[in-house]
């Protein structure tokens, strides 16, 4: 949950992103999963991620994305919006995200928590 006590997020400018890290940062398959929901849902508050993971390991899987400049991070009121950086990322590296994305879906990625 977002607070206006929370430090300010910090994003890569797209000419900084880099592809190590990118790919490092995709390599999990928490933060793949989180990616492929980003892929079909362009805001998703950080509340509604139902994964097999703590709320503190879903802030860090979270933070990877971000500051590989996978995934974008805003707050509104006292949540925090998660986007993913398609454009930017095609632009810096084409086809690579389709390619993730297809492999992703096709290698299957941690299915939500259901109580």
């Amino acid at each position: 949950m977002a607070s206006r006590t929370s430090s300010p997020l910090l994003h890569p400018d797209e000419r900084d992103f880099d592809l190590f890290a990118v790919m490092s940062a995709l390599t999990d398959p928490v933060r793949l999963s989180i990616v492929l929901r980003l892929a079909t849902e362009p805001a998703v508050p950080c509340g509604t991620f139902d994964l097999p993971v703590a709320k503190s390991a879903l802030s860090r899987h979270l933070r990877v994305l971000r500051e590989a400049g996978v995934i974008s991070q805003r707050d509104e009121g006292t949540r925090r919006i998660n986007s993913l950086r398609a454009r930017e990322l095609d632009r810096r590296f084409p086809g690579l995200l389709t390619l993730v994305l297809k492999e992703g879906a096709e290698r299957g990625a941690p299915q939500p928590v259901t109580g």
